[in-house]
């Protein structure tokens, strides 16, 4: 009897985009191009992987209560079209961009949110990290204390979604309480990777763990798109800055 061989359907293509330091502006241009070739089907779905230099970022429901950023501190300020509240980048933080159609994905921006919890969660299993989301908060949390370690803010537009969410890897976590109040969460204590460990820990240690995850969680087959072949993808000034980048 021949038996009956099944095979696996492989999951579908996207491209990754890692970069290295990119100010806030130039990065949420680069969303915007990437989002508008997604949404046409020109190109499939796309994670960016990158740090900022110190910004902070409001979101369309921050009250101006939340700003108490220091005269003359080294850092932009950047309203933005995400959701949430006010939160703070810096070298040091895992930003990560997924520019995903979710027409692919279950057209359910609650559950996105929870995905994108979901692959924080398994970014940080690998480093003795258990992590989890909280009821009724967005973000990835360590408890007991809570202390927060990663947040989310997203913008959907015909589907297709920009932002996304920040891992504290190995930062300077007082910007997150003495500039603003993040998230506008009064009582909220942030922490990172590497105080947690009690070691250093850098960015590019955390990026596999962080790939692999969404490709797990979103069912997706990544191809490493360098910036140097971005030709066509976004206009030429954005991309000769970012292919300097690296």
């Amino acid at each position: 009897m021949v038996g009956v061989v099944r095979l696996m359907p492989m999951p579908p293509g996207a491209y990754l985009l890692e970069l290295g330091l990119v100010p806030y502006q130039e990065a949420w241009d680069l969303q915007r191009a990437l989002a508008g070739a997604v949404s046409q089907g020109a190109i499939p779905d796309v994670a960016i992987l990158l740090e900022h230099p110190p910004v902070v970022t409001l979101g369309r429901r921050t009250d101006s209560s939340e700003l108490h950023v220091p005269a003359g501190a080294a850092v932009e300020v950047v309203e933005t079209d995400r959701g949430g509240r006010s939160t703070y980048h810096g070298p040091g933080q895992l930003v990560c961009y997924p520019i995903f159609d979710l027409t692919r994905h279950g057209k359910d921006v609650k559950k996105y949110v929870r995905d994108l919890e979901a692959s924080l969660i398994r970014t940080l299993a690998p480093l003795g990290l258990h992590a989890t989301g909280l009821e009724g908060l967005t973000g990835v949390w360590l408890e007991r204390p809570p202390r927060k370690i990663a947040s989310i803010g997203v913008h959907i537009s015909r589907w297709v979604t920009t932002h996304g969410y920040a891992l504290n890897v190995d930062l300077d976590a007082a910007p997150f309480t003495e500039w603003i109040t993040a998230c506008g969460l009064e009582d909220a204590s942030f922490t990172t990777i590497a105080r947690e460990l009690e070691r250093p820990v850098t960015v590019d240690e955390v990026r596999p763990y962080a790939r692999d995850a969404l490709a797990d969680v979103f069912d997706l087959s990544f191809e490493e798109l360098s910036a140097d072949d971005g030709h066509g993808l976004w206009s030429q000034p954005i991309h000769g800055n970012l292919a300097t980048r690296r």
